[in-house]
């Protein structure tokens, strides 16, 4: 079925409008490949001790990509997302050839822009929906590009970055049915969009008004998808939320637990980067960061590993482990900032 987004279009105007990387020389790019390499290695060791989760044989490849690496791995992760939404929406309301053929490079396009955008900023990622044995990438000049902003010892800022994209390889491998609950959550999602006409027009109104908070500062940070979901899609999206905010708080948790001998600079490096995530860089940074929904995101992180501090300083890792059980078992988003209310449902 024709795709209401052109994804050949998506990856040429994201690679057009992708930031340039930071100068290295053939030598220090190779030397930076060949690091991060040893420090996904090192990270599994630090990360099993930590979580006591028992990983299986790594099948999941590790790939160091630069910024073009990165929008080809992810212009197919967002086409195997977003393809079944555009196919219900073009079951509901067919559009002409011309019409889909133009459309889908305009959409092709704005995506494209929302990609290049954010290959600049990614450091790592644990991806799996377009390769199912997944795949942990490391973005090399993003990572070069932060820690020579910061000023942090690269050695150990290399390592900081595994660590935390090692633990989520630990968790949807250790964890047998949490990649295909992410799947079907997002299938749900899908589902349960209202894709009405008259609804989304409403709605659109919504998410213009999300739009002029924004640019004033008063935003919610959710982004305008969130504004123009319906009430049961956003039903969804808070389970997605709650989640989320327990894979990438438990990720952050790890990598600010390593013993300080493994990596010495760590406090440092923990400070800067928070204060790096406080600012948001310059004020368009700041705007789109915010219209993509990304400053929820930087909360999930915060509210993620208080959630997972609290409860570990509650019932010990293993008690915290009761969390990985099934889907039941998981924090709600209200949970999420009541540690103690999940501990009473799960260990009371």
């Amino acid at each position: 079925m024709t795709s209401l987004i052109d994804w050949s279009v998506a990856e040429r105007t994201a690679r057009t409008l992708a930031p340039a990387p930071p100068a290295v020389t053939p030598a220090e790019a190779q030397a930076t490949v060949a690091e991060l390499r040893q420090a996904t290695d090192r990270a599994a060791a630090q990360v099993a001790e930590l979580t006591r989760l028992t990983e299986p044989a790594v099948t999941a490849s590790t790939v160091v990509v630069d910024r073009p690496g990165w929008l080809v791995a992810n212009t197919a992760s967002m086409a195997t997302v977003m393809d079944p939404l555009s196919e219900k929406l073009i079951a509901s309301r067919p559009p002409g050839k011309l019409t889909a053929a133009i459309g889908g490079r305009v959409t092709g396009a704005q995506a494209g822009a929302v990609l290049a955008f954010l290959s600049g900023k990614v450091l790592g990622q644990y991806e799996f929906f377009s390769v199912e044995k997944g795949q942990l990438l490391l973005v090399a000049p993003n990572i070069v590009a932060v820690e020579r902003a910061l000023r942090v010892d690269p050695a150990d800022f290399r390592l900081w970055v595994c660590l935390h994209e090692v633990t989520h390889r630990v968790q949807f491998t250790a964890v047998p049915w949490l990649r295909q609950h992410m799947l079907d959550e997002v299938a749900a999602l899908t589902d349960a969009m209202d894709l009405d006409p008259d609804a989304l027009r409403d709605r659109l109104k919504g998410a213009l008004g999300e739009l002029a908070r924004t640019v004033r500062g008063d935003g919610d940070g959710t982004g305008l998808i969130a504004a123009i979901t319906s009430p049961e899609a956003r039903t969804v999206m808070d389970r997605v939320t709650g989640f989320m905010s327990l894979v990438e708080g438990h990720a952050e948790y790890v990598m600010n637990a390593v013993p300080p001998n493994v990596i010495p600079s760590q406090p440092d490096i923990e400070r800067k980067f928070a204060a790096r995530r406080k600012r948001g860089g310059n004020p368009l940074d700041r705007l789109l960061r915010t219209l993509l929904g990304m400053d929820a995101k930087t909360r999930q992180y915060t509210q993620g590993s208080q959630f997972v501090r609290q409860v570990v300083d509650k019932v010990g890792v293993d008690g915290f482990n009761a969390v990985w059980t099934s889907p039941s078992t998981l924090p709600t988003k209200a949970e999420i900032t009541a540690p103690a209310d999940w501990v009473q449902r799960v260990h009371g």
